[in-house]
């Protein structure tokens, strides 16, 4: 059998006190380096997707050492617990060999170990064998002798380790392996779990549901649209189809962006990337959340179901590609607000006018510049030169700052033209009253960008908008002049 066991600064047990055996994902780390570097070779080389199924059925270990061979993740960036870091580093205080025990491939192990310190031996997967469960115990009990070793761990497949440890150390968080820990032994010590339901809610980020208010347009214009209860059945359809589809891409965007969020000083913190919820519980979710979406599109036009369709496929390219392309990617992102607009008349079966597509592009536009603004301006405060995983330098502001205003003033401009339009009197009461219009959006923009250049804008304008009472008076005050201008003449 080959040797699997990789030996950093190798020393023997000092007298009275035995190794402490630290297992790696799940444990070490609040993550699955297998799972998280599957992600990153389906982003790098989404290509190299058509083998994995066949490696699976080669068996783990080859899984492991395909996907090791072709990408590396940045160990210096994963999510390492504290409190099991603590206790390692106390114990080596002690005198006490501290052994990382792993089912990980040996070269992430490696490099764990190297970036961590204070480990005297690795034993790890590799040369075909998937040290896991009743593999590990084995080659523990060859080393130290059974009961001869201490065990932190964090899952089911532990239970005979800890049943076979002096001492088992017990890290909550995957399902049953608290419990399958006291069904062995009275654990030493039990490290509460990070996690549960809160952070998975976050990175499903509900307060980006509110973009797809945009749905809702088609019946404002004109706002007596309101009143047909079907049309507004089938738009809140829609919405909640739209919400449910947004919250997976968000989940397959942040999985897929896992090292660059690490590496950003506000993303760092997202539920994913902090190591709070798990890759595999991510997915189940998006594609729960996928079905849901499309389930919901039963109930409405066919057609709206085209344009989530649509939608979707704009994201994943986004995901994969589009996003690292220079002025590509805001103008996708200005398109994906548009399309939420043409969704929205397609789930209530009105037609829209090339004013309002126009009027959103521009608008919209403006808003992903912004975005991109307020990322460059933290990467500059950070003494960075670009935005990691983006094709935007620092020396890029000063075009923003043209471009992304002026967008935005495009936008009033047309919709200061659509107003002279024959069909907007054929449409309202008293259209001179969208008039005023025009000075609430100049000054919204006007503001967006002043806030943005003050460097306190939030690096997302829809969080802004959420957290600003400015901007729902101004929205407020549109809603009041569209319906003032919606009443029929006496």
């Amino acid at each position: 059998m080959a040797e699997i066991s990789v030996e950093l600064h190798h020393a023997e047990p000092s007298v009275g006190q035995p190794p402490l055996c630290i297992d790696m994902d799940g444990t070490l780390i609040a993550t699955d380096s297998l799972w998280e570097a599957t992600l990153l070779l389906i982003r790098e080389k989404p290509a190299a997707l058509l083998r994995v199924p066949g490696w699976i059925l080669a068996g783990r270990a080859t899984l492991k050492e395909q996907v090791a061979r072709r990408v590396s993740i940045d160990v210096r960036l994963l999510p390492y617990r504290k409190d099991v870091v603590e206790l390692m580093r106390s114990e080596k205080a002690s005198g006490r060999t501290i052994v990382l025990a792993t089912a990980a491939h040996r070269s992430v192990a490696e490099a764990v170990a190297d970036h961590v310190g204070g480990f005297d031996e690795v034993i790890a997967s590799g040369d075909g064998r998937n040290l896991k469960g009743p593999a590990k115990l084995a080659e523990l009990e060859r080393r130290f002798g059974a009961g001869n070793f201490d065990y932190v761990g964090d899952a089911v497949a532990d239970r005979s380790i800890w049943k076979s440890a002096r001492r088992a150390y017990v890290v909550e968080g995957r399902r049953g392996a608290l419990a399958a820990a006291r069904a062995v032994c009275a654990p030493q010590r039990v490290f509460p779990a990070a996690g549960g339901l809160k952070p998975m809610i976050r990175a499903m980020r509900p307060h980006q549901w509110v973009k797809n208010l945009l749905l809702f347009i088609p019946l404002l214009l004109p706002a007596e649209h309101v009143k047909n209860w079907a049309m507004f059945s089938d738009a809140v359809y829609a919405f909640w189809s739209f919400s449910a589809c947004a919250s997976a891409i968000y989940i397959i965007n942040d999985l897929l962006d896992l090292e660059s969020d690490r590496r950003h000083h506000a993303k760092c913190k997202r539920p994913f990337a902090a190591g709070e919820v798990s890759v595999p519980a991510g997915l189940m979710v998006a594609a729960g959340a996928l079905i849901f979406a499309f389930a919901l599109t039963l109930a409405i036009p066919w057609r709206f179901s085209v344009w989530l369709a649509t939608y979707l496929a704009m994201t994943t390219a986004y995901s994969f590609w589009l996003k690292r392309k220079l002025l590509v990617d805001v103008i996708l992102l200005a398109g994906l607000y548009t399309l939420r607009i043409i969704a929205g008349a397609a789930a209530v079966d009105v037609q829209l006018t090339m004013w309002l597509l126009a009027f959103s592009m521009f608008f919209f536009l403006s808003l992903a510049f912004a975005k991109r603004y307020s990322e460059l301006i933290a990467v500059e405060d950070a003494g960075e030169a670009k935005i990691t995983g983006r094709a935007y330098e620092v020396r890029d502001l000063r075009v923003i700052e043209s471009v992304g205003p002026s967008s935005g003033y495009l936008a009033v401009l047309v919709f200061c033209n659509y107003l002279s339009d024959a069909r907007v009197s054929q449409l309202y009461g008293h259209p001179q009253a969208l008039w005023l219009v025009a000075p609430i959006l100049l000054y919204w923009i006007t503001r967006v960008w002043f806030i943005a250049r003050r460097r306190s804008l939030h690096d997302d304008p829809i969080v802004f908008a959420i957290r600003d009472y400015r901007s729902y008076l101004c929205g407020i005050l549109v809603a009041a002049v569209v319906v003032i201008a919606s009443l029929h003449r006496r």
